[in-house]
């Protein structure tokens, strides 16, 4: 099997319907879909029975409840247990494009063998048509994900579908009492090995909903400062622009100043002590906010 397209959900029974739809649409049809519940109090698990008792679009879907750890527990178990050579998430309020998972096969294909390809990567729309971002380049190219964000200045998502060996390689670190862990921390992981080959076709339809993470961040964050700010400390460790660093040393102590266990290691070079100043200005305004979001 080439292809798993994994879903990670919470409480997202009502949305899945939709993502269903799309992947009974696709041509391509050498892909499974695996969905990790990631203890839903909803109906989810009804849902998905229903897809499975009614399935017969030609594709296997495998559904799996596991208790409530955050979406980067549910992927390090979905790429445990993915059967296809490529790993895709597809989260539960986004769908595809039905020439999707042809286009990511066709790219694919073409340079497959080559050991230091950890991926491909394609691009975003709107559900409306409207593409997120821009087309980089007109043709292939060959890229990590740090060289897109700091070389090409891609600011926006991309639809990036991994090698599934390449992903068990850098599993998300899992803390105790923490449910988030920014997807960029095993990304820059995995570009210090590996490049992606980048396509202009657009393979994903995302929207941003009210309540996701994008749009609760900063809070979210803060309750998981033990996984934000090992993101931090390992991305002012890569070679990116100073200023880049500068930021995410800021954000390093922002996020810092959350741990309760003050005798937590410094991550970071002693180097970047001058930027405290600036991330506890900033904690403090985080505080503030939430204080008044609660009001």
């Amino acid at each position: 099997m080439l292809i798993t397209v994994f879903t990670p959900t919470y409480n997202r029974g009502n949305l899945l319907p939709n993502l269903y739809d799309s992947l009974c649409q696709q041509k391509y049809k050498n892909f499974e879909w695996l969905i990790i519940d990631d203890g839903s109090v909803d109906n989810t698990e009804n849902v998905v029975n229903e897809f499975i008792c009614h399935q017969e679009k030609g594709f296997k879907i495998r559904y799996i409840k596991k208790n409530n750890g955050g979406k980067h527990t549910a992927i390090n178990l979905g790429v445990q247990l993915a059967e296809g050579e490529l790993f895709f998430i597809v989260d539960s309020d986004d769908s595809l494009p039905d020439n999707s998972l042809e286009l990511i096969s066709s790219v694919y294909l073409q340079s497959s063998a080559d050991e230091n390809l950890g991926g491909v990567c394609g691009y975003m729309a709107h559900h409306n048509g409207d593409l997120i971002g821009h087309f980089v380049k007109t043709d292939l190219f060959k890229a990590n994900t740090r060289e897109l964000q700091y070389k090409y200045n891609v600011s926006w998502d991309m639809a990036e579908i991994f090698k599934t060996a390449v992903l068990k390689e850098f599993p998300f670190p899992e803390f105790d009492d923490e449910r988030f862990c920014p997807e960029d921390l095993v990304l820059f992981q995995v570009s210090r090995k590996y490049s992606l080959l980048v396509f202009p076709s657009v393979v994903y339809f995302r929207d941003y909903l009210d309540g996701g993470l994008t749009d609760n961040i900063i809070r979210i964050r803060m309750k998981s400062p033990f996984a934000s700010t090992l993101f931090y400390s390992e991305l002012n460790k890569e070679h990116i622009p100073f200023l880049a660093k500068v930021k995410a040393a800021i954000n390093y102590y922002r996020f810092k100043f959350c741990i309760s266990n003050k005798k937590q290691e410094t991550l970071i070079s002693k180097f970047w002590i001058w930027t405290l100043p600036f991330g506890y200005i900033m904690h403090l305004m985080d505080k503030r906010n939430v204080v008044k979001a609660k009001n």
